[in-house]
């Protein structure tokens, strides 16, 4: 049996949790800024705690795309499992971008209107 099957799997979103995304979109290949402090230590322990971690991103529909992701990762040393450009099933999804449903559909315009990321 392999790995993916036994392992949860944890989904990391690239832009804006590993790789800080300070200066914003500047290519596909071009990840010019810093991880998140502390990322590398975080998805780490998560490994360490059994978990599968894959990490998504837009960015990799391209070869060049993908090829700097996997240098980025690399070049920080930050260890993950796999390198994707679409989310595969998983116990979660860590995303900046993200409303988490809790259940209440009346309440979705409201929070969509207000949302900001984390670093806004």
């Amino acid at each position: 049996m392999s790995d993916h099957i036994r392992k949860p799997t944890v989904v990391f979103d690239f832009d804006g949790v590993i790789h800080s995304y300070s200066s914003g979109w500047k290519g596909e290949d071009n990840i010019p800024d810093p991880p998140v402090p502390g990322i590398r230590e975080a998805i780490q322990n998560i490994r360490l705690s059994g978990y599968r971690v894959v990490v998504v991103s837009t960015r990799c529909c391209t070869a060049s795309g993908m090829g700097a992701v996997r240098y980025y990762l690399r070049h920080h040393d930050i260890t993950v499992d796999d390198v994707m450009s679409e989310k595969p099933p998983a116990v979660c999804y860590i995303d900046d971008r993200a409303v988490c449903f809790d259940g209440h559909p009346e309440t979705l315009l409201e929070k969509i209107v207000n949302f900001k990321p984390w670093n806004k």
